[in-house]
């Protein structure tokens, strides 16, 4: 799933002209998709949602 999401949604959008764009614009696809983007496989929650609501708490 995240291969054909990360190909439909930016290797298939853009003609990148250096590998340092196609590093930039991973990177931020990326953050936004761990941090912003609800996946089903973790009930709709965000990754990062779902790992705050998961990790243990440390004292």
């Amino acid at each position: 799933r995240f291969n054909r999401t990360y190909r439909t949604e930016v290797l298939g959008c853009y003609l990148f002209k250096t590998l340092k764009q196609v590093k930039q614009l991973t990177e931020e696809w990326l953050t936004i998709y761990n941090t912003q983007r609800p996946h089903d496989a973790l009930k709709g929650l965000t990754p990062l949602m779902y790992k705050q609501k998961h990790s243990v708490s440390t004292l």
